[in-house]
């Protein structure tokens, strides 16, 4: 792999979610990522094992079996031989293994140790399971989530584990790394969804110091309550995104679906008006069919796009063209992000099963091949 983490090695220990989110985020931008995988085969959660898995993209994998004493050993050499190191269990389950900070930075006092949780190693809430929407639940993002008189409703994952857990924690990861190079010693990084999604609410937070946000649902610029950020229903039953708030963007908006000349839609900013205003908009939207609208639409400055899907983006000529989206061993997936000048990454190798690398990555620390033979034999790799 190329790109400007080339060089780095990174251990991650398997798990779901945000964890493996960082693990990529790294892998994709030039770090060698090696999984320990469960000698199992398995890696936690519902999710089966498969090389089309994109979160699992780009590592080398070996399987240890961390119930055994050699499984730990090994885990300890690996770990020795890295620049970070990233966990996703509940607080004190590597401290159990054997596999704790305090031993591993002993081992390795450059090492960064990167731990991802949702409530965070410390708080009332720590010990106890969680998932997506409970992290963003209590860190006051999920309640804004939503139109006005209907419930909350989550963003699928992508605030918790992803935007305020994974990379977050690849943030911090690149950071403390950062500081190593710089002279530093290694440390451990306490990266809770809870703190990354309070982070990721900072400018609503803003909004709120300035009188600019209310907390009711759906009443707010960016939250479907102003009639010129939101998305409508076209003739053919698809959708069609508008977020034209600046002046002049309103204005092409306007023009374009022939409401210059309607003085109702002068009160841009005046919320009370908004409900009536939507209510035109939505019905002018259902008279073209989302073909029709991006003939209308696109190329401008209304701030347009239409609603894709999954399926539909990778055909979108904007996104071929920038190739965001590539082939993986005929798995198609988002392509790494951002890009740079001059340390351009590679395109990801398919995830691997568990356990593919781990005659090389053993024979990497120093172990022979008798030993490894001894070593599948009790079990201790797969």
């Amino acid at each position: 792999m190329g790109g400007p983490l080339s060089g780095l090695r990174i251990v991650e220990f398997a798990g779901i979610g945000p964890g493996p989110f960082c693990g990529m985020m790294l892998a994709d931008h030039g770090a060698e990522v090696i999984r320990v995988d469960r000698a199992s085969g398995g890696r936690g959660g519902s999710q089966p094992v498969s090389t089309k898995d994109v979160l699992a993209r780009g590592r080398k994998s070996i399987a240890l079996d961390l119930k055994a004493k050699q499984g730990i050993a090994l885990a300890r050499k690996l770990c020795a031989s890295a620049d970070g190191l990233i966990e996703g269990f509940r607080p004190g389950v590597m401290e159990r293994l054997g596999l704790g900070p305090e031993v591993l930075l002993s081992d390795n006092p450059k090492l960064v140790y990167g731990r991802m949780t949702g409530w965070g190693q410390s708080g009332p809430y720590a010990p106890f399971a969680g998932h997506d929407i409970n992290y963003i639940a209590l860190a006051g993002a999920l309640a804004h989530f939503g139109r006005a008189g209907e419930k909350p409703t989550p963003p699928i994952n992508m605030v918790g584990d992803f935007g305020g857990g994974g990379m977050m924690l690849a943030f911090g990861m690149v950071s403390a790394l950062l500081s190593v190079a710089r002279g530093g010693e290694g440390q451990v990084i306490d990266a809770a969804m809870t703190d990354g999604t309070a982070v990721l609410m900072a400018m609503i937070h803003g909004m709120a110091n300035q009188g600019l946000w209310r907390e009711d649902l759906g009443a707010n610029l960016l939250d479907t309550g102003a009639h010129f950020y939101d998305t409508y229903e076209t003739a053919d039953g698809k959708f069609v995104s508008i977020g034209s708030i600046e002046p002049q963007f309103y204005a092409e908006l306007r023009a374009r679906v022939g409401l210059a000349d309607d003085p109702a839609f002068d009160a841009q900013m005046n919320p009370a008006a908004w409900p009536d205003l939507k209510e035109k908009l939505a019905a002018i939207f259902a008279r073209k069919t989302r073909a029709e609208w991006d003939e209308a639409l696109e190329h401008s400055d209304v701030c347009y796009a239409p609603v894709l899907t999954m399926s539909e983006a990778r055909e979108h000529p904007h996104n071929i063209a920038r190739e965001t989206f590539v082939d993986v061993a005929g798995s198609p997936q988002p392509a790494p992000a951002p890009r740079y000048s001059g340390t351009a990454t590679a395109t990801p190798d398919a995830a691997p099963m568990p356990g593919d690398d781990t005659d090389a990555i053993l024979a990497d620390l120093g172990i022979d091949a008798g030993e490894i033979a001894a070593l599948r034999e009790a079990g201790a790799v797969s």
